[in-house]
C-alpha cells in the first residue's frame, strides 16, 4: 500500500511539474511574440532593412538595431559621442547602453531588453513623423481587412472576464492537473499544449503501442543500503527502478543515433574514373 501511494505521489508531482513548465513556456512565448509583432510594425515604418527577421533575444542583432536607431533616427548624441555605443563587441557596451537610456530619460533599464527597444522604437517613430510631417499627414489609412481576408482566431471571441469562461478553464485545469495561473488565457493555452502533446490522436496511438507494465516484487530487489524506515526503503527501491528504466530508454536512443550515423558514413560512393572507392 505504501509503495502504491508513493507511486501516485510521484506521478502527481511529475504531472504538476510538467504543467508548470508548460505554463512558463506558454507565458514566455506569448510575452515575446507580442513584442515581435510590435517590433515588426515599427521597424517597417522606420524602413529598417529586415523588420520581420529582427530578434531581440539575439544580442548582436539587438545591439546593431540600437546603434542603427541612434545613427539614423534618434540622433541624440553627436557623431563623435557615439563611439562607446558603436563598439558592439565591447564588454562595456551594456554600461554605454545604460547611460544612453538614462540620457534619453527612458523609464526602462538595459536589462529590460524588449521593453527598452520598444520604447526606443516608439521614440524613433515620433522623431521620424516630426521630421516628415508633410509626407505623412496626407497618407490615406489602410483599408480594414474583410472577414474573408483574416484568419479566424477562436480566442478572439472569448470573454476572458466571463465567470463561465473562468469556471470552464478552471474545471479543465483541475481535470488535467494543470497548475492554476492568474491569467486564464495563459492557463487555456497551457491546456491546449497539453492536449496537443498528450491527447492528440498521434500521442494516443503512441501510448497504446507501449507495453503494459509488469508487476515488480520489491522484496526481490536489493536496495544496497538501509534508511531505517521500511516505507522509505520501498520508496528508494521504486526511485531506483524508475531511474534504471530511464537509463534504458536513453541507451536505446543512443543506439538508434549510432545506427543512423553509421548508415550515412558507411555508404561510400565509387568513382569509376579514379578506379577507387571513396568520396
Amino acid at each position: 500500500m505504501a509503495a502504491h501511494a508513493y507511486c501516485n505521489i510521484l506521478t502527481a508531482s511529475r504531472e504538476n511539474s510538467q504543467a508548470s513548465q508548460l505554463l512558463a513556456k506558454e507565458s514566455s512565448y506569448f510575452h515575446i511574440n507580442t513584442y515581435v509583432e510590435m517590433f515588426k510594425r515599427k521597424l517597417t515604418a522606420l524602413d529598417y532593412h529586415n523588420p520581420g527577421g529582427f530578434d531581440c533575444t539575439d544580442e548582436t542583432q539587438y545591439r546593431n538595431c540600437i546603434v542603427w536607431l541612434e545613427d539614423q533616427k534618434i540622433r541624440h548624441y553627436k557623431i563623435e559621442e557615439r563611439g562607446n555605443l558603436r563598439n558592439i563587441p565591447s564588454s562595456d557596451w551594456p554600461k554605454a547602453f545604460h547611460q544612453y537610456l538614462q540620457d534619453l530619460n527612458c523609464p526602462f533599464g538595459g536589462e529590460q531588453q524588449p521593453e527598452a527597444v520598444d520604447w526606443l522604437l516608439g521614440l524613433a517613430v515620433r522623431y521620424e513623423y516630426g521630421d516628415n510631417v508633410d509626407k505623412y499627414k496626407n497618407c490615406k489609412p489602410l483599408a480594414a481587412p474583410t472577414n474573408s481576408d483574416k484568419a479566424v482566431d477562436p480566442l478572439l471571441n472569448l470573454d476572458g472576464d466571463s465567470p463561465d469562461f473562468k469556471a470552464g478553464v478552471t474545471a479543465l485545469a483541475n481535470i488535467l492537473k494543470i497548475q492554476r495561473h492568474d491569467d486564464y488565457l495563459v492557463m487555456l493555452k497551457a491546456i491546449r499544449i497539453l492536449i496537443q502533446e498528450r491527447l492528440s490522436p498521434e500521442a494516443i496511438t503512441k501510448a497504446s503501442n507501449n507495453r503494459e507494465g509488469i508487476p515488480v516484487a520489491l522484496d526481490k530487489h536489493v536496495l544496497g543500503f538501509d534508511t531505517g524506515d521500511a516505507v522509505l526503503n520501498e520508496a528508494a527501491q521504486i526511485l531506483r527502478l524508475l531511474h534504471i528504466e530511464e537509463l534504458r530508454e536513453l541507451q536505446t536512443k543512443i543506439n538508434e543515433a549510432i545506427v543512423a550515423v553509421q548508415a550515412i558514413i558507411a555508404d561510400p560512393k565509387t568513382d569509376h574514373r579514379l578506379g577507387k572507392v571513396g568520396r
